[in-house]
């Protein structure tokens, strides 16, 4: 059976969105509050076992040293650090910062010519996905995808399988006729428990983590043999080993 659906993360799979942008925006925040604290790119990457930007802040404020004690208090600082933050990601990726990673928007462009119906499945914010998306492919952007869910959808972070779920059924489709595309352990697992096989591109921040039951595990859509359309349909059907041929690494 072909995949009739391609269904994408964004933040590592279609940019380096995590290091790149949120973190930076996060720093901004802080300094717009006159606040000391600052993430590191080591300090990010171990945040990031906390799935949400929201999440991510209210876990690191309980043990911040000078966050507020009493919890009404820092959640509210944790809340308007987030939206500071969200306000300061878009005009970052508005100025063209961060770049697509390699062969993304190429087999988008496959996928569009060949049929191959387009979706998004994330648990950042549409404003994030809006922000990063009007720039990767202008204003019009929400043409190119048959499904686009977002945290306002899915409020359950990965590695449940809401995301997922949500986009197969707006597809329409039962999870044998749809590939996932993800950069993390915890959007791999997302995937696999909605039945839906999941290829791998390891982002910065989980070049070396472990992807059991990955369909392949590439660095990136292009390095060699670039992943296409067509290779994707063949391991789909199963007529060529993806693990073996996809995974390797120079």
């Amino acid at each position: 059976m072909n995949p009739r659906a391609l269904i994408w993360d964004v933040d590592g799979t279609v940019a380096e969105t995590e290091r790149d942008g949120h973190r930076l925006a996060f720093n901004e925040a802080f300094e717009a509050l006159g606040l000391p604290w600052r993430w590191g790119v080591a300090e990010y990457g171990r945040l990031l076992q906390v799935a949400g930007g929201l999440e991510r802040l209210r876990h690191d404020l309980a043990s911040r040293p000078g966050a507020p004690a009493d919890p009404a208090a820092r959640e509210a600082l944790a809340r308007e650090l987030h939206a500071l933050k969200n306000r300061g990601y878009a005009a970052l990726v508005g100025r063209g910062a961060i770049a697509p990673r390699p062969g993304v928007l190429r087999l988008m462009a496959e996928c569009a010519a060949q049929g191959v119906a387009l979706a998004l499945a994330t648990t950042t914010s549409r404003g994030n996905v809006e922000a990063l998306f009007s720039t990767l492919m202008g204003r019009e952007w929400t043409r190119h995808f048959a499904a686009v869910v977002c945290a306002e959808d899915a409020p359950a972070k990965k590695p449940d399988p809401q995301a997922y779920d949500i986009a197969l059924e707006r597809l329409g489709l039962a999870p044998a006729q749809a590939l996932a595309l993800e950069d993390s352990p915890n959007g791999l697992r997302a995937a696999r428990a909605a039945g839906i096989a999941c290829g791998v591109t390891r982002s910065a921040y989980f070049a070396d983590a472990a992807f059991e039951g990955a369909a392949w595990v590439r660095d990136d859509l292009d390095a060699a043999p670039p992943i296409t359309l067509g290779l994707l349909r063949q391991a789909h059907s199963g007529s060529i080993d993806a693990f073996s041929i996809f995974s390797a690494r120079p």
